[in-house]
């Protein structure tokens, strides 16, 4: 099991050099709701990203309003609701979080 200081250390690692690369530079909020929507089973709505997060729908909405617009995902309306809009994940999102977690498993492995 990793110690506290050895935790810390990989964190700054792996964000010294996401931050230095040509990713977008996403705040933990944003990062926090695109590996809930990429990492669990959907359907996401922005009702259940801000309860299952803990978080306000207006701080929600405005995470996904950069998400989205950096390609990351997708939103629609629901068909079956048209008060709830569904959250989709893209290729572009994919590809983001399998480097995401292919830097953090070099930077462990060092």
């Amino acid at each position: 099991m990793m110690n506290r200081q050895a935790a810390l250390d990989l964190w700054r690692r792996v964000t010294v050099e996401q931050v230095a690369g040509d990713v977008p530079d996403l705040t933990a909020r944003q990062t926090a709701i695109l590996m809930t929507i990429y990492l669990t089973d959907g359907p996401h709505t922005v009702r259940g990203l801000a309860a299952a997060l803990n978080l306000g729908k207006p701080a929600v909405t405005r995470a996904l309003d950069t998400l989205e617009g950096l390609g990351l995902l997708r939103r629609t309306r629901d068909e079956d609701d048209r008060r709830s809009v569904l959250v989709h994940r893209t290729v572009k999102g994919a590809v983001h979080l399998s480097d995401f977690g292919d830097l953090i498993a070099r930077r462990a492995a060092a």
